[in-house]
């Protein structure tokens, strides 16, 4: 039986910045348009934060039931190490599912934004879809593309809506911005991954790409997604803040690229998820120095 501090280890909390940034980032466009509120931010977050957890725990179990997971480098698997029984962490990421449902219940009846139903629906199939099912779309190279789509685009437009019930360009470019960066750390993710993935037929868009093809597409990414914002410095020239993340993306690229070990890639990880929460914190802060200084 797994004990609490493996079951923490499992929910993996160093992907958990990833789930809070396109919330910051769609609340700080709101107040763009002066129309944010706290209250929907606070379950908004709480929706991308519980899914986040129930995919972590979903990926768990049935990459392990797979034997995907049976010679991983990286964090602990709770499902592939045995460390816990599969229906035991397939309940745990369904609960998660759950508990995201009800919060985005919430947000849907206080926001009266009733489309948002659907896509809360969808977002919990695609969660469950990445590497569960008979036909799991992250095995076919198509994670990424999900991924940019609810963790960038979907989680801040969303939050945006259900705050301001409109978009503005702000909104659209930190989705994209986002978006990019949820898919750098996939990517790298998936490159550490790649040997073991080719062998148990996991096809991931790094295992497709190839090694240095992949390495270069997580570069791009980076780039692409801290350039952007240059775009709104017309509008709000604090919106510079965000560059003070600069060395730290350039860090993450720069050993992507150059480490042969893929254990050094690891870390990698959590640089992603800190640049795209420290992006996002930035950002908020031009908007509000923009607008009271």
């Amino acid at each position: 039986m797994a004990t609490p501090a493996q079951w923490v280890e499992g929910a993996r909390l160093r992907t958990l910045p990833m789930a809070t940034a396109p919330v910051i980032a769609g609340t700080a466009a709101a107040q763009q348009m002066h129309a944010a509120h706290l209250g929907h931010a606070g379950l908004a977050l709480l929706v991308a934060l519980f899914l986040q957890v129930g995919v972590n725990y979903a990926n768990d179990y049935s990459d392990g039931v797979r034997g995907t997971d049976d010679d991983r480098v990286g964090p602990l698997r709770l499902t592939g190490s045995g460390a816990a029984r599969p229906a035991h962490v397939k309940r745990a990421a369904f609960l998660c599912f759950g508990l995201a449902a009800l919060a985005g219940a919430a947000l849907v009846v206080l926001s009266q934004q009733w489309w948002f139903a659907i896509v809360g629906v969808a977002a919990v199939f695609a969660a469950w879809g990445y590497t569960g099912g008979k036909k799991p779309y992250g095995y076919l190279g198509l994670g990424d593309i999900f991924v940019f789509i609810f963790f960038g685009l979907v989680a801040t437009l969303g939050t945006t809506l259900t705050q301001a019930g409109r978009l503005n360009l702000d909104a659209w470019l930190m989705a994209i911005s986002t978006g990019l960066f949820a898919c750098a750390l996939l990517m790298a993710n998936n490159v550490r991954d790649i040997p073991g993935d080719r062998e148990v037929g996991k096809k991931t868009l790094a295992v497709r790409l190839g090694d240095p093809t992949a390495r270069l597409t997580f570069t791009a990414e980076m780039a692409v997604g801290m350039l952007l914002p240059l775009l709104l410095v017309p509008y709000n020239p604090w919106v510079l803040l965000v560059y003070a993340m600069t060395p730290l993306a350039l860090a993450a690229s720069a050993t992507v690229l150059k480490s042969g070990e893929r254990r050094a890639l690891i870390p990698v990880l959590k640089q992603c998820g800190l640049v795209n929460l420290g992006f996002t914190v930035l950002y908020a802060l031009a908007v509000l120095v923009n607008q009271y200084v």
